[in-house]
């Protein structure tokens, strides 16, 4: 079976009709009130980066609602929490600062959309107000806002995404994915125990 390539901006276009007017105009380089609102609202977020040879990388990143400083019109952080130590983002920000993040609120269809140069911050005032259950952040990534944007709901609504009704999941539990799929010295009983209850405990412990 032959494939049919798009193999250029004028083939895509031509495909996809012209942009809508309303998303054409919707782009902002400064945060809006409603913005602001939004991100005060949103208890989690998704960064994505590359390094400089375009290698990918996305990372979630989650804390209680308003999580995400915002330290003007044009700047936001987002505080680091103890995670896996890869640290594949962070490396692909000091080789390229370019960075897309997505806002979620849960329940909401739309998205918030931010673009825009990132660096690494070890320490800075704002971070006594990046205090959660008593962890302070090691680190933050702070936003230079390029680009801002709501998007539109039509993805989510096609997913069904927030209908419970829907979450149907025949999956494995995750101790048994990951036995499956690295090779670890931990038991399969080890690891359901480290994934268990226990694991809310070290959601905040370096």
């Amino acid at each position: 079976m032959s494939w049919a390539e798009i193999a250029s901006e004028a083939e895509l276009r031509e495909l996809l009709g012209e942009v809508m007017p309303r998303a054409a105009t919707k782009e902002r380089v400064r945060l809006h009130e409603r913005d602001r609102q939004w991100l005060a609202a949103s208890p989690f977020c998704l960064i994505a980066t590359s390094d400089e040879h375009g290698n990918c990388d996305v990372s979630p990143k989650g804390d209680p609602a308003g999580f995400v400083h915002v330290l003007d019109d044009t700047t936001i952080a987002i505080p680091e929490r103890p995670g896996n130590r890869r640290a594949d983002g962070f490396h692909n920000i000091l080789r390229n600062p370019h960075v897309g993040l997505i806002f979620l609120i849960p329940g909401r269809n739309e998205t918030l959309r931010v673009n825009g140069r990132a660096r690494l911050v070890r320490e800075a005032p704002f971070f006594d107000e990046l205090v959660v259950k008593g962890h302070r952040p090691s680190l933050a990534v702070v936003v230079e806002i390029e680009q801002i944007f709501f998007h539109c709901a039509k993805a989510f609504l096609r997913s069904s995404l927030w209908k419970p009704e829907t979450w149907g999941d025949e999956l494995p539990s995750h101790a048994v994915i990951t036995k499956d799929v690295q090779k670890v010295e931990e038991s399969l009983e080890e690891l359901e125990t480290y994934y268990g209850e226990g694991y809310l405990k070290k959601l905040y412990a370096s």
